[in-house]
């Protein structure tokens, strides 16, 4: 027996605390009541089997999806200990499950590293679900012990016996915590995939047998995070393949991988012990000052560049570059409870020489790569050059300060930015019955030309050459990109409100691709928003409702009593809308329907954009060619 598995014992679980204000207060615990903290409960029970193959101890794990909202976690790891713990005189089992950070995760002799969002473990699943049923394969035995919120129903007991080793949760979370029950199939789906990239080598699978038509899943890759590049890049065009290496030693160990393509975003993502550092942290800022000055010092080298004033700056460096940088560390110190930026600072120099290290063996062993990449570095230096110039032209002295806004630009009587909120408008017809409709001390109007240029596929010099996109950054007030500051944003609702027909779809998809990519900052505040225009006018004689979809209308029919002379107009356009209509259904606050703009997965949102907006035609034809029979309403 392995002498790591002989020492798993009682005496590995390490208690910190109690239980007691879990349900008391369950979103300290898992971030919300709602769906993000429901399906945070199935992570957390994940992270324990995770840390057992992290540690070499399992290979295998399942997740379960049953009726009644239960969710079953099986691995094939050591299984949870269950001889007496010394200090809480009951079974270890018991003591992990009812005891807030109680667990192996705090005895470096048991993991050296380890997950768990929060470090608060099964327990917090326990005392936040209605029931929980633990099985634990270890020594020939499977020992069980049932909960109930929170409190074991008894003793745990040996309820059978088996060869193998493992541990089983089943859990049903609590309604009278969660005011959602319903797990999503997609949300969890995406979960594991993300762990297996990170832990190579373990199958992780997923049945759903809520329906009669079962589903079911499996995830496992031998190339781990270069797997996972490969992945992000799938409908990218890739000028470079992926470039990877690990190295580690018993107390840390990093891996790396990353791969340039033909577009202008960066998108880098860096985990510890696999936990999503969204703000990134210690080691990818030794991640990015390696590549910085590694490709700097060869593009010198081979003559590329002269001198330190041609030196290349690192978003040159990053343009279209996609990243994915993984270290395991035994103490990780994260910044805020969410864990979203890595503090070690003792990480940084460490990741910075091994990427330096392997990078410069790399560029010197493979000089035609090296040299398509400094090629790039080049262009996306030239590039930024020219896009600080014409950034100062657009925003060139007082154009920030309101100085010299659009002509086009009906501005609000109002200087109060909170109070104050920017449509963008399709067209001049539109723009017209906007700006008659609208309550001028708070509400502008700003009307669009045609379509915006697509900015997934233009660098910010051509973008600021485009002259409704430079309308829209002098009336925002806050700059562009890079130099981006909310501070000086000049309305705090700013509005998109486009046709209900193809070409408003259109131009809403490349506005939105314009503010993900060099305003996402203003989206992740919450400033962004779409406003619902309705689809049809419904009237009876002197009664009339307006709808926003096509169940709402057969719905006002039928209530309406099917009568022959109801007269059904379809809103193709806002300017088919009178002033008035415009304002009763679609701007005035007490009536109208916004939907704001959010950047829940990051990632999800980028492979979106690129799959629409990208220059690759193929990945697009199969994402059209996949919903076009889902598609209501298509004027063409």
């Amino acid at each position: 027996m392995d002498q790591k598995n002989q020492n798993y014992d009682a005496k590995s679980i390490v208690v910190l605390e109690g239980l007691a204000p879990v349900r008391k207060r369950p979103a300290m615990y898992v971030g919300s009541t709602g769906s993000r903290g429901l399906h945070h409960l199935i992570w957390e029970v994940i992270d324990n089997s995770i840390d057992e193959a992290i540690a070499g101890f399992a290979n295998k794990i399942e997740v379960i999806l049953h009726p009644d909202n239960k969710v079953e976690v099986i691995d094939n790891g050591r299984g949870i200990p269950t001889d007496i713990h010394p200090q809480t005189k009951k079974s270890a089992l018991e003591t992990v499950m009812t005891t807030l950070h109680a667990g192996g995760k705090f005895d470096r002799g048991i993991y050296k590293v380890s997950g768990g969002l929060h470090g608060v473990g099964v327990s917090v699943v326990n005392a936040l679900s209605r029931r929980l049923k633990a099985e634990i394969y270890r020594d020939g035995n499977i020992y069980c012990q049932e909960y109930s919120r929170g409190k074991p129903k008894q003793d745990v007991r040996v309820c059978g016996k088996s060869n193998k080793n493992g541990t089983k949760i089943v859990f049903e979370p609590d309604p009278e915590i969660f005011k959602i029950l319903e797990f999503e199939w997609e949300t969890i789906l995406e979960h594991l995939r993300q762990q297996a990239y990170l832990t190579k080598k373990t199958e992780i699978k997923i049945q759903d047998r809520r329906t009669k038509s079962e589903k079911s899943y499996c995830f496992y890759f031998d190339g781990g995070v270069k797997s996972y590049v490969d992945f992000l890049d799938r409908d990218k065009e890739t000028i470079s393949p992926v470039i990877s290496f690990e190295k580690g030693n018993d107390e840390v160990v990093v891996e790396v991988a990353f791969q340039y393509t033909n577009g202008f975003t960066e998108q880098s993502l860096s985990f510890a012990n696999n936990i999503f550092n969204q703000e990134g942290g210690t080691h990818l800022t030794g991640f990015k000052a390696a590549l910085t000055r590694v490709i700097n010092d060869y593009a010198k080298k081979i003559g590329f560049i002269k001198g330190n004033s041609d030196s290349l700056a690192g978003e040159d460096i990053r343009e279209g570059l996609t990243a994915l940088i993984s270290i395991k560390l035994p103490d990780p110190q994260f910044e805020g409870q969410t864990k979203t930026k890595l503090g070690n600072t003792e990480i940084r120099p460490v990741v910075e020489n091994i990427v330096a290290d392997k990078l410069t063996n790399y560029l010197e062993e493979n000089p035609a790569e090296a040299k398509t990449i400094i090629e790039k570095c080049l262009l996306a230096f030239q590039a930024r050059k020219a896009a600080k110039a014409a950034r100062e032209t657009v925003i060139r002295k007082g154009a920030l300060e309101g100085m010299t806004l659009p002509g086009k630009l009906a501005d609000c009587s109002t200087r109060d930015p909170e109070k104050s909120e920017l449509y963008i408008v399709e067209g001049d017809s539109a723009g017209g019955s906007a700006k008659q409709g609208r309550d001028r001390k708070f509400q502008a109007i700003l009307p669009l030309r045609g379509k915006i240029l697509n900015v997934e596929r233009a660098r910010l010099d051509k973008m600021l050459q485009n002259a409704e996109i430079k309308a829209l950054v002098v009336a925002l007030g806050t700059g562009v990109s890079d130099e981006l500051n909310l501070e000086k944003l000049r309305y705090h609702r700013i509005i998109i409100m486009t046709d209900a027909d193809v070409d408003g779809s259109h131009i809403r998809t490349l506005l939105l691709t314009l503010f993900y990519r060099h305003f996402k900052d203003l989206i992740l505040q919450g400033n962004l928003y779409i406003a619902q225009p309705p689809l049809y006018r419904v009237q009876l004689k002197k009664q009339i409702r307006y709808v926003y979809s096509e169940e709402e209308k057969n719905q006002a029919v039928v209530e309406m009593g099917n009568h022959f002379s109801i007269i059904i107009q379809r809103y193709k356009g806002l300017g088919e809308m009178n002033p008035g209509q415009l304002w009763n259904t679609t701007m005035n606050p007490k009536n109208r329907i916004l939907l704001k703009v959010t950047l829940e997965d990051a990632e999800k949102a980028d492979l979106i954009f690129t799959k629409l907006m990208g220059s690759e035609v193929e990945p697009r034809r199969r994402f059209i060619q996949l919903r076009a029979k889902k598609v209501q309403n298509l004027d063409i």
